[in-house]
């Protein structure tokens, strides 16, 4: 059954090898691009180690302030040539409405982390053949972001020099942003670069709209990055480049998807077989 024989002219058979397979005839390359179901204890594992590498390389990335602080003029001069330069204008506005500004902080602290989480959890449980596709994006997104730290250190606008802008965190004594107040010795402060509350929002929204069901949670999908983006520039942890930034690292995330899977994550099949069962076997052919 392993093999295929053929019978040579003089009559004796020979038995030519078959590629390396699996169980299921396929080859382990093809195996390793077919949507499987995930298993609950290697997600769970895979996003705790990845979440802790990807703070642990971030918070190792050298905190170049002078560097950071040249770059965040740069920044801010590009934008006033662009005509975009009102993050000063909605930072102030914002912060001029104490209860609205304090709801910011916290959005900005735990949204973040609440619907990226429970987004993957979706999922998992209602879209387990999409599931590996769709954490591929995240994962690749997140992981040319550490590049984007390292070779771009900026300051967010709340710490940049005569930059007049307010540290809304500071002001309200709230704890919405890990790089202020007391949390601010566990982060870097000057990796805004790309922005991840941009690319881990807008890859949540995505996601939504494209596989909801319901017409207004995928509304809802589309309105969590936009909101995403009005609270980083109002508590002025990042300029709308961070934000174009954190797209462009989006958009990475997807093309690895596409090229390691052939399509886009929506485009898979919703379910797939369970881990213990396989296709039927061909007969072999003699």
């Amino acid at each position: 059954m392993g093999e295929t024989t053929v019978t040579t002219p003089e009559g004796q058979e020979e038995a030519l090898p078959h590629p390396v397979t699996d169980e299921t005839g396929q080859s382990v390359w093809h195996r390793l691009r077919t949507p499987r179901r995930p298993r609950l204890w290697f997600e769970i594992l895979l996003i705790a180690v990845s979440y802790w590498t990807y703070s642990l390389v971030r918070n190792a990335v050298p905190e170049q302030r002078a560097q950071a602080l040249r770059n965040a003029d740069w920044i801010w001069k590009v934008e006033h040539q662009l005509g975009i330069a009102v993050e000063q204008t909605v930072n102030h506005a914002a912060n001029s409405v104490t209860w609205l500004i304090v709801g910011m902080n916290y959005y900005y602290a735990t949204l973040h982390f609440i619907v990226t989480l429970g987004v993957l959890v979706w999922l998992y449980r209602r879209h387990p053949g999409r599931y590996a596709a769709t954490r591929l994006v995240l994962f690749s997104t997140t992981g040319v972001a550490l590049v984007g730290y390292y070779l771009f250190p900026l300051a967010p606008p709340r710490l940049m020099n005569g930059g007049r802008f307010i540290d809304t965190v500071m002001v309200h004594q709230t704890w919405g942003s890990m790089a202020s107040g007391d949390l601010k010795n566990m982060s870097n402060q000057y990796a805004a670069m790309p922005s991840m509350h941009i690319g881990w929002s807008l890859w949540c929204g995505l996601t939504i709209f494209a596989l909801a069901a319901i017409p207004w949670v995928r509304v809802l999908g589309l309105l969590y990055p936009a909101l995403t983006l009005v609270v980083i520039v109002a508590t002025a942890n990042h300029f709308w480049l961070d934000a174009v930034g954190g797209m462009l690292c989006l958009a990475f995330g997807y093309t690895v998807a596409r090229v390691w899977y052939g399509t886009l994550p929506h485009a898979l099949p919703r379910l797939v077989p369970s881990q213990g069962r396989t296709a039927p076997l061909l007969p072999t052919r003699a």
